[in-house]
């Protein structure tokens, strides 16, 4: 697998894995969205809309138009379920449209990241790693505080199996978000 077949692979299954885990959020009322929890943020919503601005972040980043400090104001941008799920499935779409144009020389490229005390430089490799790492990290904080609501937490630790089997577990899913197995692995 090329590097650049890699991280197409990742973005499709970063994304399948947020539609999981919203799909499930989305049976929440407002109120148990917004319920304290025990968590880095103090609640589903909070730690939602977290991934969401750092995903702003980074794909800005990429993209080569940080937003540096303002991708996280307000901290809390999306409070509705329904705009957050919108506004996550747009940056994921973003996230695959890079990914899907990389190259080797991209991929080395060097990536502009303001911070309050400096301009972090990164290789766009490495950007992409921190930002799945992320994803991951903050989805399974959700998926925690999921197990405390009448809501059971969706299978997050799947990647892509060639069984025909294990693809017939996602096949709903990659219906629903209109994916198929040769549009992950073909090029």
């Amino acid at each position: 697998m090329t590097p650049e077949r890699y991280f197409i692979a990742q973005a499709y299954n970063n994304a399948w894995a947020n539609h999981r885990l919203l799909k499930a959020c989305r049976l929440l009322s407002p109120q148990e969205l917004a319920a304290q929890r025990v968590s880095f943020f103090p609640s589903i919503i909070h730690t939602l809309n977290h991934i969401l601005t750092v995903d702003w972040l980074y794909i800005g980043a990429l993209e080569g138009h940080c937003p540096g400090a303002a991708a996280f104001e307000p901290e809390i941008p999306f409070p509705d379920f329904a705009d957050l799920d919108r506004e996550q499935r747009a940056a994921d779409r973003r996230l695959i449209d890079h990914c899907r144009r990389l190259t080797s020389a991209t991929l080395a490229a060097e990536v502009r990241i303001p911070r309050a005390t400096h301009v972090q430089l990164e290789a766009a490799d490495r950007v992409l790693l921190h930002l799945f790492q992320h994803q991951i990290h903050h989805r399974g904080q959700v998926h925690a505080m999921l197990s405390g609501t009448h809501i059971a937490p969706p299978q997050l630790d799947e990647f892509f199996p060639a069984d025909p089997a294990e693809q017939a577990l996602r096949r709903q899913d990659f219906n629903e978000l209109g994916y198929t197995e040769s549009l992950i692995w073909s090029d």
